[in-house]
């Protein structure tokens, strides 16, 4: 994907990805979707990938279910068609699928303050203060979830948002899968993200 390319996210019914159309409850601050479409335009190749994908709970992630490849222009990059990067589709559009409770839902996506990143500054700036308990464990869910349920490294992805070394993220995470913060999210090591 391109910084340009834009995702638009939608329920399987075609309607707009909102807070409502995530009613599947993880723990007590997180709500995903349970299922959604994603499509997105690549202007570089001329290509529209659309994925459909539904969350699967014993798995801990969502499941790429079906994709469609369509030219969108007569200039297409006709390889483009048949080495479809999922991964990232997934990657940028699981943001948008979950919502957590700050005194009122409000979707990780709407929380981004920079491009690629799944949590505000100020929430990173918190996270690492001394004593920073239940925030903390409340922006894990949220790093991790996004990652997990996209297929990708969790622990990377705490490192990087959070900007800690792999140590502190691997504690983090096991600590909040202990006390229960990470119910209904699953990372299997070695696994790859679809596509």
């Amino acid at each position: 994907m391109q910084d340009r390319d834009v995702i638009k996210v939608t329920t399987l019914g075609g309607s707009k990805m909102t807070e409502k159309a995530m009613t599947e409850q993880i723990g007590d601050s997180l709500r995903i979707a349970p299922a959604f479409v994603a499509s997105i335009v690549s202007d570089e190749s001329g290509i529209e990938t659309t994925l459909e994908a539904q969350y699967h709970r014993e798995e801990g992630r969502y499941v790429v279910t079906s994709i469609l490849n369509n030219a969108v222009r007569d200039d297409f990059d006709p390889e483009a068609l048949r080495r479809t990067a999922v991964s990232p589709i997934l990657q940028t559009a699981v943001p948008w699928c979950m919502a957590i409770d700050l005194e009122r839902w409000i979707t990780v996506g709407d929380l981004t303050e920079g491009e690629g990143r799944m949590i505000p500054d100020y929430m990173a700036r918190e996270v690492v203060k001394r004593g920073a308990g239940q925030v903390r464990m409340e922006v894990i869910q949220i790093i991790y979830g996004a990652a997990a349920l996209a297929g990708l490294p969790p622990v990377k992805a705490v490192q990087r948002e959070i900007e800690v070394p792999h140590r502190t993220a691997s504690d983090w995470i096991m600590r909040a899968r202990k006390d229960g913060w990470l119910e209904g999210m699953n990372y299997a090591v070695g696994r790859q993200a679809e596509g």
